[in-house]
């Protein structure tokens, strides 16, 4: 009997028929999607994206060499050189990101001391080759020296918030 009903179901085509209707009611209801350039979807305050290297107000950059943030990358994506420098104050002389590698993880920048390197809320990037996907120490600067104010702004607020 079951196979009776299962085959006059299939002649009738009700589950065609069933299809067609959700597709009549959707079609005159409001979009839902944005139009992504002018709008932007809202992001979590715990978003990570974009790696910056920080510098002090004075315009020194705040890294010194201690390798921590190196040493707690799971990914193993951060590697640095450094040198001591004439005061005897230590220095980085290569500090490289390989974006393929990372995982966005953020212990990186729990485990720096002076708050040198922090991922921004920055995610409108691109990379066409695989020499572009791996951050400079330059880059990171750049970077950094771009984003300071909102980088900033954000610290404020999660010292206020703790």
């Amino acid at each position: 009997m079951k196979r009776i009903f299962e085959y006059l179901r299939s002649l009738m085509l009700l589950e065609l028929l069933k299809g067609l209707s959700l597709t009549m009611r959707h079609m005159f209801r409001p979009n839902i999607t944005i139009i992504y350039p002018e709008e932007k979807t809202p992001k979590s305050p715990r978003f990570r994206g974009l790696h910056a290297l920080r510098r002090y107000p004075n315009g020194e950059e705040r890294c010194i060499a201690c390798k921590l943030c190196e040493a707690v990358c799971p990914a193993l994506a951060i590697t640095i050189d450094s040198t001591q420098r004439e005061d005897g104050t230590r220095r980085t002389t290569r500090y490289d990101i390989d974006l393929f590698k990372c995982i966005y993880c953020g212990f990186c920048e729990e485990s720096c001391p002076v708050d040198s390197i922090v991922l921004t809320d920055f995610l409108e990037y691109h990379m066409e080759t695989r020499e572009e996907s791996i951050l400079t120490k330059d880059k990171l600067l750049a970077i950094g020296d771009r984003f300071e104010s909102k980088i900033a702004e954000a610290r404020k607020k999660d010292a206020a918030y703790r």
